[in-house]
Parts: structure tokens; C-alpha cells; sequence
């Protein structure tokens, strides 16, 4: 089945060219509206997959539809389309569990991969916008790494030895360095000295 989709979005030529091209494109496309309540409805009734919103629309905003789906726990994942390059809007889409928000003057160009991302269950967010808020991306690979090498990543960002850790962890020394090995060849990082420490330093906001 082609993932079901709704658009809303009040400027007209937007709102036929997405349809169009999602259709082109071989995708489900439900139905589309040029306002915030006709959208709510649609998803309401239609259950979409997805529902691709533009923030900026009469009667209700692509966040507002956003938070009605979310106290009604519908299961349409909602990506937002928008020229605004806003932090605090950017920070309300994350609260709100936007699964993508996409820059309207890239829209064509990266709906498709945002919505392949969506599909896999992995929020997209533009680049440029990321780039334009100076906000640094989870790396890819960090995905890869289990509970354990995370927490070993943890405590190398905290400075500890191969020994230390191997106590805090009740592991052995050698348990802890063949984890370390292991989370090089995940991360693909040089083999030398310091560079898993180095990693952890960098990305230490994201060991949380």
C-alpha cells in the first residue's frame, strides 16, 4: 500500500503543486485543504499517514493542528512546511513531535526524502534550517551503538579510564576495551590514539 497522505496549505499554487507532484511521485495522496480546520478534518476522517502542513493558515496554524492531533492521540505523523527559519517555532514543532518540517523554498526537492525518512519512523528536518539555527544533528551512526556502548561513551566523555569504567560498569577491563573496539568500527573512526575520546567530547550533548 502507498503511504496515504493529506496537504493543506492556503497558497493555491503550493497546495496543486505538492499534490501533483506526490501524485506524480506514486504516493497515496487523500486530499487537500487551504485552511488549518479543513486539514484537522481531513485527518480526522481520513487517518493519513502522513498530513503535510503549512504552519501559516487561516482558522487554525500547521502547530495548532499538530497539538489537536496529539491530545487526540491520532497516529498521522504531521510534517510542516514553512518559509520561517524560527527557533522557538522550531522548538514547538519538536514538543509537539513534528516529524518533519521542511523549508518551503526546498519543498520539492526535499519532501520526498523527508517523507522516506517519516516512513522509517526517523524525523527530517531541513538542513539549511538546522544550519541557519546553528543546531547540530544526532550523527547517523549513533544509531548503531547499543545501551551499554553508549553508556561506555558516557563515561569516556567524563574522562574515566578503560579501568575505571570497567569498575562503574562491573565488567572487566578487557569486556570494556572489546566494546571500545566495537564502537570504532560502528562510529568508523581512525585508528588512532584518542579518537574515541575525542568523539565523546564532541557529541556529549547527545550521551544524555
Amino acid at each position: 500500500m502507498p503511504t496515504s497522505i493529506i496537504i493543506a496549505d492556503d497558497h493555491p499554487l503550493v497546495l496543486k503543486g505538492l499534490y501533483d507532484f506526490l501524485l506524480e511521485k506514486g504516493y497515496n495522496v487523500l486530499g487537500g485543504a487551504e485552511d488549518g480546520r479543513k486539514a484537522l478534518d481531513l485527518i480526522k476522517q481520513l487517518h493519513p499517514d502522513i498530513a503535510i502542513l503549512d504552519i501559516k493558515m487561516p482558522f487554525l496554524t500547521g502547530l495548532e493542528v499538530a497539538k489537536y492531533c496529539q491530545n487526540l492521540g491520532l497516529p498521522t505523523k504531521i510534517v510542516l512546511i514553512t518559509f520561517e527559519k524560527d527557533l522557538a517555532i522550531y522548538n514547538e514543532a519538536k514538543s509537539l513531535n513534528a516529524y518533519g518540517y521542511v523549508l518551503k523554498e526546498f519543498a520539492l526537492a526535499e519532501i520526498e526524502k523527508c517523507i522516506h525518512s517519516v516512513i522509517e519512523g526517523r524525523p527530517y528536518f531541513s538542513e539549511d534550517l538546522l544550519d541557519h539555527l546553528e543546531i547540530k544533528q544526532v550523527p547517523k551512526s549513533f544509531e548503531l551503538l547499543t545501551p551499554t556502548e553508549i553508556e561506555i561513551l558516557k563515561l569516556i566523555a567524563k574522562n574515566n579510564t578503560g579501568i575505571e569504567i570497567g569498575e562503574l560498569m562491573h565488567i572487566s577491563s578487557r569486556t570494556v576495551e572489546k566494546h571500545k573496539s566495537n564502537i570504532i568500527k560502528k562510529l568508523d573512526l581512525p585508528p588512532k590514539q584518542n579518537s574515541l575520546l575525542i568523539w565523546a567530547k564532541e557529541n556529549q550533548e547527545f550521551l544524555l
